[in-house]
């Protein structure tokens, strides 16, 4: 399999911040009132902008994780299928603890929202 020159975590950098500017740039093109106007309105909704960003990173980081197990747990299946129940019992508790930390971080994400 041929490398290619960007890492997905440069990858995953640079599409954050093309997100993060696109935003920014929508949001200063359709304000039309004035500069302290624009600030006042502004300051309420950037908790819901940190907020939709931790969930998708939280979210990526948890779908990065699980496909690295589930990758490894599956060539290690393919050269000994003689131990697949061992090595997929192995990988269970993991997977679980991952996928329980992902629930709780998006749970506390919205309560931070809610909350607000």
């Amino acid at each position: 399999m041929k490398k290619s020159g960007f890492s997905h975590g440069a990858l995953l950098a640079a599409f954050l911040v093309i997100a993060l500017a696109s935003i920014v740039a929508s949001s200063v093109a359709y304000s039309q009132e004035s500069a302290v106007a624009a600030e006042a309105a502004a300051k309420p909704v950037w908790h819901y902008l940190g907020a939709a960003l931790g969930l998708g990173m939280i979210v990526i980081g948890a779908a990065l994780g699980i496909g690295k197990f589930a990758s490894a747990a599956a060539e290690s299946i393919a050269r000994q299928p003689a131990a697949a129940a061992q090595i997929s019992g192995a990988v269970n508790l993991p997977l679980f603890l991952l996928e329980g930390v992902a629930i709780l971080a998006e749970v506390f994400v919205l309560l931070i929202v809610l909350m607000r």
